[in-house]
């Protein structure tokens, strides 16, 4: 560790399920790996996943109690391991970094590391010797520690820089919601033209989705079901047209397409692809609804239930089903320099670490947007 480094952090720590995080005062890590790097932690977003794993619902996660959550943070490099990687000697002290959960210490040697799944999908493609799939490696913020602290260790392989004129609170919220949007879009394998729907557009995922399919050329349909997200989702100069679930029946916003589009046929009619982001049985409905034949649906969320999905939609219609959980390393930089070229950011509310119990407050209320712990604040 470098001399100027104190040998404390303040911490926020979930002790149990379902309890408030609590502040308090503990050792800062130290690297002990070779692509280990310290960080002093910046900002660090808070995403629906924090919430899922402090109520309880993903199973082995944290594996032990007590735990620091944020999968989603940026900072600034303090100190290497005593013999750094190549990895990690490519950052300099005091470079900014931004912080994904996925994957730390990754092994190297498995399927996903060794390139045999990325070659055939080049938004899982990494280096070989590194996936953010690897089933051996641990993920911050889940498995292990993550960004709600002052201090973090991280791995050189799972980060990236940050472009120069993107803050650190604009940056963590691209760390989960941003590149797995991004990549969620590239997933789909749209034309420019191409109609595309983003089901939940006012939320931290869908409103950046909104602006990132925008800039990728695509015509854009964003639809959600509740009046701040909606305000939200509107708010924004995407170009997107904006739907509201309650209002406007699935079927009526296809015909309506149809219409634009020109189309008779009723199976030519509606959009290429949707991306689905609430855990939600009714969005999942209204988004496949909204397909035309053919047609790409994009799952991005994991209610607990699971989706029923239609086999007459798989089946009579040729919709394509598949999943999307994040992006590669090299597509997590492609997406933030996407952003800094785009102008693209998230919609942030602020707060400081202490009061990290306020910012869980206020995601229930439902706003939209993104809610971030700013290291600034006092």
């Amino acid at each position: 560790m470098t001399t100027n480094t104190p040998k404390t952090m303040q911490a926020q720590l979930l002790s149990s399920y379902n309890t408030p995080y609590t502040l308090l005062t503990v050792p800062i890590p130290q690297p002990s790996h070779p692509h280990d790097i310290l960080i002093k932690v910046t900002a660090a977003s808070y995403c629906h996943t924090d919430l899922v794993l402090a109520s309880g619902q993903m199973p082995g996660l944290p594996p032990s109690f007590p735990h620091i959550g944020c999968h989603e943070f940026a900072g600034t490099v303090v100190s290497h391991f005593s013999s750094p990687s190549a990895q990690a000697r490519s950052f300099a002290i005091g470079d900014r970094v931004g912080v994904p959960g996925r994957a730390f210490h990754a092994c190297g040697s498995c399927f996903e590391c060794q390139g045999e799944a990325g070659s055939r999908d080049p938004v899982a493609r990494d280096d070989e010797g590194y996936s953010v799939h690897c089933v051996n490696a641990g993920n911050n913020g889940l498995s292990r520690d993550g960004g709600f602290a002052e201090y973090a260790v991280v791995d050189a392989r799972q980060i990236a820089p940050v472009p120069e004129d993107v803050s650190a609170v604009e940056a963590a919220p691209l760390m989960c919601a941003g590149v797995t949007i991004y990549a969620a879009l590239k997933r789909a394998r749209l034309e420019v033209g191409e109609r595309v729907g983003i089901m939940g557009a006012g939320g931290g995922l869908g409103h950046l989705g909104l602006q990132y399919a925008g800039k990728m050329g695509f015509r854009v349909l964003g639809v959600d079901a509740a009046d701040a997200p909606l305000k939200l989702a509107r708010s924004l100069e995407t170009g997107a047209r904006i739907v509201d679930a309650r209002a406007e029946k699935a079927t009526d916003v296809v015909q309506q397409i149809g219409a634009e589009d020109g189309k008779q046929d009723v199976g030519e009619m509606g959009l290429d692809a949707v991306i689905i982001l609430p855990e939600s049985q009714q969005a999942f409905d209204y988004g496949m609804t909204l397909l035309k034949t053919h047609g790409k649906c994009v799952v991005v969320s994991f209610p607990e239930k699971g989706f029923h999905i239609s086999s007459r939609d798989i089946v009579f219609r040729d919709i394509s089903i598949f999943g999307s959980l994040v992006g590669s390393n090299r597509m997590l930089r492609e997406m933030l320099n996407f952003s800094a070229e785009h102008g693209i950011r998230a919609l942030t509310k602020s707060f400081p670490l202490a009061k990290l119990n306020e910012l869980v407050e206020e995601y229930h209320k439902g706003g939209g947007g993104k809610l971030v712990i700013d290291l600034a604040l006092e």
